[in-house]
């Protein structure tokens, strides 16, 4: 019988540590794939985060790096510039990237540098047991605010996406999410501009992924694919919010 769907060889034959119905296996997937269409996997440093994708190491099948914590825009800008001939790409989520890494993805933005940001967006930190995130929703209850997110203690929600688009250096910006096979495919679509860009020595380019956490958020996996589009869109909402290859046309 002829296979005619595997895993791809961007990815190596390492069983997953995700929990069902999370999203990051779909964008690992994803990137896998893209390694090998872009033929860009030899010359590929990926950057793994601290995070549940902390493993991230053992399952993309190119070179990686794992900083410290919230450190993949300052570790990818000194990889490209000392091998402009890599292609770099960090994986991030909330926690690692709008907490704790917030200064690093802001001024990597800025200054234009030619990387390429993957941010994972569920809403709450994963790994360490679902405590509040930058990114988690008002009124949406954590371990570390078990009665909702109150905006008067905890603030507003950070919207990594409009925050650096208020920036003059960022050349592409778009949210996507993973919980329906159409945002799958325009998930991929964005990564791939993504990682083009930065081929094309376009410049910074950061792609939000709204992805799922059935464990933390107290829900079946189907459940937490129809959360993603009936409460978390409404907040963070899909789109680009920088093109610059349209805006020069």
């Amino acid at each position: 019988m002829k296979q005619l769907f595997g895993r791809p060889n961007g990815l190596t034959d390492v069983l997953q540590r995700y929990c069902p119905g999370c999203g990051h296996g779909i964008v690992h997937r994803i990137i896998g794939d893209l390694l090998i269409k872009l033929n860009i996997r030899e010359c590929t440093v990926g950057i793994a985060p601290v995070g549940c994708s902390v493993f991230a190491d053992e399952y993309f099948n190119c070179d990686m790096i794992q900083p410290p914590h919230g450190r993949g825009p300052a570790v990818s800008t000194g990889i490209k510039r000392a091998r402009p001939d890599c292609i770099v790409f960090s994986y991030q989520g909330d926690g690692d990237l709008a907490a704790i890494g917030t200064a690093e993805i802001v001024h990597a933005a800025a200054r234009n540098e030619n990387i390429t940001i993957v941010f994972i967006n569920n809403a709450i930190f994963g790994m360490t047991g679902g405590q509040l995130a930058p990114t988690t929703l008002p009124g949406m209850k954590s371990t570390t605010s078990v009665q909702g997110r109150d905006i008067k203690k905890q603030g507003y929600p950070i919207k990594v996406c409009e925050l650096l688009a208020g920036l003059d250096g960022p050349y592409y910006l778009v949210r996507t999410a993973v919980n329906t096979p159409k945002n799958v495919i325009n998930t991929e679509k964005a990564l791939k501009n993504a990682f083009v860009n930065q081929i094309e020595n376009k410049g910074f380019s950061m792609v939000e992924i709204l992805s799922m956490c059935p464990t933390n958020w107290g829900m079946t996996p189907v459940q937490s694919k129809k959360w993603v589009d009936d409460t978390m869109m409404k907040y963070y909402p899909l789109g680009e919010y920088r093109n610059r290859a349209k805006e020069e046309k």
